[in-house]
């Protein structure tokens, strides 16, 4: 990961309750200046955790020109939402530079690579030979355990676990308090509901929960998961 020998000047896309972790975050490493937040649903002067909402996503260009180096980071946590967004903004504006927000509670091994736009909340762990794509999200105390893998857009909810040697396909999440047994394979845009516990490969654009994890449907590109009650609902059924 890059170290900064000054604060580099960040803006957060994004104003709700995951931009809030993120700028908690940020603050904590000490190493970036927020210069506000962009959101084109929300006012300009909206307070988020003492940051304002300074413009929308169209304003990228102009505060890129007043900030040499910008850096970014795309406080949103639907997986495809958030992929959507980081291609706006690479259309907007190409040599925008995409941060980590690591907070510092967070116990990395060495030698684990993690991506562009990757945020890694409080307690989270990530042990060694573990690869992380860009724009991936930790949620707090999530573990990634060894020579395990996340692609790009890919999730860990709120205290997650997996095995050593997970494959986590790309837009795919863990929910809250799921588990992956070792060497088990989650294919991409694939959900699996909180409490589940996963002993066998998942496929590609699956919802699966339950003790142990069942496949209970098929889902399409880009359909919204973070409001799905019925996962939590079903994740302890059989």
């Amino acid at each position: 990961m890059p170290l900064y020998t000054r604060r580099k000047s960040v803006v957060v896309f994004g104003a709700s309750g995951h931009a809030k972790v993120v700028l908690d975050i940020l603050h904590r490493s000490g190493s970036f200046e927020i210069i506000g937040l962009l959101d084109n649903y929300k006012p300009i002067g909206t307070l988020c955790t003492g940051h304002l909402v300074v413009g929308g996503l169209g304003d990228l260009p102009e505060l890129r020109k007043r900030h040499d180096s910008l850096g970014a980071v795309v406080a949103i946590g639907d997986n495809w939402i958030r992929a959507r967004i980081v291609r706006e903004i690479q259309d907007r504006c190409q040599e925008i530079d995409f941060v980590r927000a690591v907070h510092p509670s967070a116990e990395i091994a060495a030698d684990v690579e993690v991506g562009a736009g990757t945020v890694v909340m409080a307690g989270a762990i990530v042990n060694p030979g573990a690869k992380i794509g860009e724009f991936c999200i930790l949620n707090t105390r999530a573990s990634l355990d060894h020579d395990s893998v996340m692609d790009c857009y890919s999730s860990l909810g709120p205290a997650a676990t997996t095995g050593g040697g997970v494959k986590l396909g790309a837009y795919s999440n863990i929910g809250i308090g799921a588990s992956v047994v070792q060497e088990v394979s989650i294919g991409q845009h694939s959900i699996i509901g909180a409490g589940a516990v996963v002993l066998r490969a998942i496929p590609d654009q699956v919802v699966a929960y339950g003790i142990p994890a069942r496949i209970i449907r098929q889902r399409a590109i880009g359909e919204r998961y973070l409001s799905e009650k019925s996962l939590a609902a079903g994740a302890h059924k059989s």
